[in-house]
């Protein structure tokens, strides 16, 4: 008599999507931005064809970098390695090794037009950087260009590499006064994106417009 058995119904199943994903936040963050990288450079894809016919007359001294890399001349390939992992992997673009400055001119032009025309000045330290003088020189070179202009402050980053790194008992005292970044840190990645910040380069690159205005005039 009016038995109604009425059916509950089940019990969620239970949420399995936090298993198995023990992600640290370096490694998410790290994650996430490669893929904010890689969604820009789809859009710099799209608009590389419209910019092409712009971008084949504009002068390089036109051009300020986000850093350049000052390295051993048997470094360069470590560089340019270096150089890739910035721009692709943190989309801190665009940069620029020393090996790439233009060719002919007298280095001491060179190193001042890479060190004014870059909002960072890295210092590639390597095994190879204590057997050139000329490293020593270029590394004294930016500190100063550091300290005689209040924009270029905490713009010389020195960078020990994956491969064949100085240690820092070699490291001259000049340079073990200030922050090494550590490619094998797991705290490399953060320190890239507080180091590099595109307010910073902005600022930078706006003072670097005026002091051209004004040699000008």
């Amino acid at each position: 008599m009016g038995n109604t058995n009425s059916k509950r119904n089940p019990p969620p199943p239970p949420n399995n999507t936090e298993k198995g994903t023990n992600v640290s936040a370096g490694q998410r963050d790290f994650k996430q931005n490669q893929e904010l990288c890689g969604l820009s450079l789809d859009i710099e894809g799209i608009s590389t064809k419209v910019s092409e016919i712009h971008s084949s007359d504009e002068d390089p001294e036109d051009v300020f970098y986000k850093f350049v890399i000052l390295h051993a001349q048997n470094d360069a390939d470590e560089a340019s390695r270096l150089q890739h992992l910035l721009q692709n992997n943190f989309c801190i673009k665009p940069g620029i090794i020393f090996a790439e400055m233009p060719s002919g001119r007298h280095f001491l032009q060179n190193l001042n037009d890479a060190v004014n025309r870059s909002a960072w000045t890295i210092i590639l330290l390597t095994e190879h950087f204590l057997s050139e003088a000329w490293c020593e020189f270029q590394s004294y070179a930016s500190l100063m260009n550091a300290l005689n202009k209040q924009h270029k402050y905490n713009s010389v980053i020195p960078l020990r590499p994956l491969n064949n790194p100085l240690p820092r008992e070699k490291t001259p005292c000049v340079l073990q006064a200030i922050n090494a970044l550590e490619e094998d840190s797991p705290g490399f990645a953060k320190q890239v994106e507080k180091i590099f910040q595109e307010s910073k380069y902005r600022q930078q690159q706006a003072m670097w417009k005026k002091e051209r205005t004004n040699e000008t005039h």
